[in-house]
Order: C-alpha cells, then sequence, then structure tokens
C-alpha cells in the first residue's frame, strides 16, 4: 500500500507510518508532499491520505489519527495502547494525558530541526519509536534512581513519606504509588492521579479519597507541590541557578507561579528565604 501525508512530519506523522510499517504493511511506502498537492498526488499515485482533514484516517474527538489507525485495524497490544497515549499527548499539546508526551515532543522537535530530509527523518524517527515500543512493552516499571541526585531526591522523599510510629499498615498500593511518584518528581513533566490509579489498578476515585491517609495528610496536588518545594530549596544552595531556573527544574509553569506555591508552604518569598539560606 501507498500511504501519503503532508510534509515537514513530526509526531502523527512518524509514528502512524512506524505503526504501518511495523503492524499492518511492513513494505508499505509513505510519501510526504506539500498540503496543496495531496489529494491530487493521492489520486495520481493511488496513495492513501492520513493525517490531513476531510479523510478517513484522521483526528477524531479527542483522539489522533495513531488512535484511528489502532482501532480501524483492531490492533490489540497493550503496549499500542500505552504508545497511542503518549502520542496523543504529545501531538496535542496535551502532555498531562501521559507523562511521556513532554519527552516525545521535545525529541521529536529536535529531530525536525536536526534533519530537514523528511525521509531521513522518518528513518531516524522508526528507530525513536521502536525504542518507545520496547520500553512500552518491557520496561515501563522499570526504575532509574542511581545517580547522587536522585539518591538525593529519594532522601527528600523518604523524609515526607515516613510513617509516625504507630500508625496502621501501608496498604501495597500505596507502597508502589510512593514509588512510582519519586520515579518522576525529579523531571518537568506532569503528573496525573488517574494515570498513576491505572498503573496501580486502583480506581482514582479510591486512590482519591484515600491518598491523605498515607501521604502526610495532604492531597494528591498539594503532596506533589510541597516535594517540589523540598527539591527548590535543595537547589537554591547553588548559587548557579536562578529563581526561575529553579522553578522550571521543579515543575513550575513559571517563577510567578512557583513564588505563589513557595509563599504557602513557607510562609515567604522564595527570594527572601534563599538569602537566608546563604548567609548559614
Amino acid at each position: 500500500m501507498k500511504w501519503i501525508t503532508r510534509e515537514k512530519p513530526k509526531i502523527d506523522r512518524i509514528a502512524c507510518p512506524w505503526l504501518i510499517k511495523r503492524f499492518i504493511d511492513k513494505d508499505a511506502k509513505v510519501i510526504y508532499v506539500p498540503f496543496d498537492k495531496i489529494k491530487a498526488e493521492a489520486e495520481a499515485l493511488a496513495a492513501i491520505p492520513f493525517d490531513i482533514p476531510d479523510v478517513e484516517f484522521t483526528h477524531y474527538n479527542n483522539e489522533c489519527t495513531f488512535d484511528y489507525f489502532i482501532k480501524k485495524y483492531e490492533l490489540k497490544d497493550p503496549a499500542l495502547k500505552v504508545i497511542a497515549d503518549i502520542v496523543r499527548g504529545a501531538d496535542t499539546d496535551r502532555h498531562d494525558i501521559a507523562s511521556q508526551s513532554s519527552g516525545l515532543w521535545a525529541i521529536t522537535a529536535g529531530l525536525a530541526f536536526n534533519y530537514k530530509d523528511d525521509y531521513e527523518l522518518l528513518e531516524k524517527g522508526m528507530m525513536i519509536y521502536d525504542a518507545l515500543y520496547a520500553w512500552a512493552k518491557y520496561f515501563q516499571h522499570e526504575k532509574h534512581t542511581q545517580n547522587p541526585i536522585e539518591r538525593l531526591l529519594l532522601d527528600v522523599y523518604k523524609k515526607f513519606l515516613k510513617q509516625k510510629a504507630g500508625t496502621k499498615r501501608i496498604p501495597v498500593w500505596a507502597k508502589e504509588l510512593k514509588e512510582m511518584i519519586q520515579d518522576q518528581i525529579d523531571t518537568n513533566l506532569s503528573l496525573s492521579l488517574t494515570e498513576l490509579s491505572e498503573h496501580l489498578n486502583v480506581h482514582p476515585a479510591y486512590l482519591s479519597r484515600e491518598f491523605s491517609k498515607y501521604f502526610d495528610d495532604l492531597s494528591f496536588g498539594d503532596y506533589i507541590r510541597k516535594l517540589r518545594i523540598e527539591k527548590a530549596i535543595q537547589l537554591m544552595n547553588d548559587p548557579a541557578y536562578g529563581l526561575s531556573d529553579i522553578a522550571y527544574l521543579t515543575g513550575f509553569s513559571d517563577q510567578s507561579h512557583f513564588t505563589r506555591v513557595f509563599r504557602k508552604f513557607m510562609s515567604e518569598n522564595p527570594s527572601s528565604y534563599r538569602k537566608k539560606l546563604l548567609k548559614k
């Protein structure tokens, strides 16, 4: 089969060809042309257009073209479902859908900058999605807390998760959730309670209701913000980081957001707190 879409591909227009070649038709030919030539070239070459408006293989509601290919060809591989969420989040700028969506967007944008030829870009992109598929199928629950910075963050995390003597036994899901949060808290990606509940196989409503019992009497959102503030305080000890840098590194949308949350937890502005910290 021949497939045709817009030139200068990024997310969907690399992810879909990968899906086609790996799971639908390994001999498929993908053609990139300017948008205004797609319909004519599709007819001349007997190619199927995709990821453009008013064709079968396109976006529907909140889902992207990658989702439609999976439904159309009834692909049941659970790893593809994981990748579909990541692709959708990256392709629609909804990085809350999957924590990996930000990373996929960053890598894809970098590839598109480095490789101007669409077909060379697709070749490199195929390698990226092969790696993403291997991760989704075999390694998505693997952990990486090996370097000194991660160990420092782990110590901070344990400080807040330590239970008082005499409290009731922590359930398995709470222990696993603590590990999952630690795996991601030192990145700039969004943590979604809904996504975490899927990994734990625990209903999100129950998880939200029970969360504070095992996490320092805080809601999920406040708990994550508190961990980020603790991370920010660690970074404040290094004069090389400005407050805007620290806000970015700790996952806040901007410095003003960081300042508001910091003031809530520490009862003063980060600038004044830092001055006192550096004087010690």
